[in-house]
């Protein structure tokens, strides 16, 4: 059961990005699935880490004001360990839209570290690499 319901989490994560179709995408969701204190890390040569309001604030921007449309990324594979009330879970993702008027592909790896809480699993910080 834990595992279906990470699983769950995990897929509310990815849709929080999709604006295919004209639809708003929805990234203040990540405020209900990440702990108000979670890590935020992103990797490579613009390394950043960022509380849960400075990584959603220019994403809501950038996926709502016409330079990223038709966008969405999706998990294609995953290996989730899951100790009592803890998790982790490493996963390859991909990702297209349109950026700048430009079509666009990409991939990468994501590691998502999840808590249960008395409101079901959190994610208490995640970090991602983008495949060159």
């Amino acid at each position: 059961m834990a595992k279906s319901e990470i699983d769950a989490v995990t897929a509310e994560f990815f849709a929080a990005f999709d604006n295919r179709g004209g639809r708003a995408a929805d990234v203040a969701r990540i405020r209900r699935l990440v702990l108000p204190g979670g890590v935020i890390v992103k990797t490579g040569p613009e390394f950043a880490a960022y509380t849960v309001d400075e990584f959603i604030e220019p994403r809501e921007r950038l996926l709502s004001d016409g330079r990223l449309v038709e966008f969405s990324e999706w998990e294609t594979s995953e290996r989730t360990d899951i100790a009592g009330d803890i998790a982790s879970r490493f996963g390859e993702y991909r990702k297209s839209g349109i950026l700048d008027g430009e079509p666009f592909e990409g991939r990468g790896t994501k590691t998502i570290q999840f808590v249960r809480t008395s409101a079901g699993w959190r994610i208490a910080a995640f970090a991602w690499y983008d495949q060159p």
